[in-house]
């Protein structure tokens, strides 16, 4: 690695760190980043989910205020999380490579879609009145599953897709709720680690420097997160995810 590109991924990673830990789409700086220096799509996504690791853990232990008298709820997502990564992750090894090559534009998209779709979640979850179970059911349950399927073949956006999903069944305050979030990335994004570097092929270097950039990130994400502007993270996020997709895409 060349020092321009140690340093430009160094960034991405402590931008990625910050903003999983706010928003949970910071994938959508480092992957890019990746494939801006040739990188190859999936050793850029095994390397960066390796590498985000860290990144998503100290963001967790940043939140573990909001953690407190939570661990039934955690445990029953956790094991939904689980579950869905190790499937996600084999998708991605057992797809042909061509599939997701033509799989990541869309799954971008969506992710940016998604991201900029957050703050009307928000505000949908505050003016909710309607009495939900304290657990979320079996729906959110399933859809846990199904986001952690996502998160370990891509995981671009996947803590926005958790926050929609709370936002629908489960009445709490937003903070606990993102502390939640940022504990079931951490599951995701590590058996899905666990999983790539037993049977496939991981850039160390690259991991290195973005476990350290992004863990940098994530206990300056968790400590100040509250004080940035979640429409510059949102805009920055959505235009790296555009270009990325228009540049793989083409």
């Amino acid at each position: 690695m060349h020092a321009l590109e140690t340093v430009a991924i160094a960034a991405a990673a402590v931008a990625a760190g910050g903003i999983n830990a706010v928003v949970g789409s910071g994938t959508l700086i480092t992957f890019p980043t990746l494939l801006a220096f040739g990188y190859p799509p999936v050793l850029a996504n095994v390397s960066n989910t390796v590498g985000l690791v860290p990144g998503v853990i100290s963001a967790a232990y940043g939140y573990r205020a909001e953690l407190k008298g939570q661990r039934p709820r955690l445990v029953k997502l956790g094991i939904a999380s689980l579950l869905g990564a190790v499937i996600g992750a084999v998708l991605l090894l057992k797809l042909p490579a061509d599939t997701f090559r033509a799989a990541v534009p869309v799954l971008i998209l969506i992710a940016c879609v998604l991201v900029l779709l957050q703050p009307r979640l928000q505000k949908w979850l505050a003016r909710r009145d309607s009495p939900s179970r304290a657990d979320g059911g079996v729906p959110l349950w399933s859809g846990v599953l199904v986001t952690g399927v996502y998160g370990g073949y891509f995981g671009a956006a996947q803590g926005v897709l958790l926050m929609g999903l709370f936002g629908s069944f489960l009445r709490d305050d937003l903070q606990r709720l993102n502390a939640v979030k940022n504990v079931l990335a951490s599951i995701v994004n590590g058996v899905a680690a666990v999983i790539f570097i037993a049977v496939t092929t991981v850039d160390w270097k690259v991991v290195g420097v973005i476990a350290v950039g992004s863990t940098l990130g994530g206990l300056l994400g968790a400590r100040v997160g509250r004080r940035l502007s979640p429409a510059v993270l949102r805009g920055l996020i959505v235009v790296v995810g555009v270009t990325a997709a228009i540049a793989v895409a083409v």
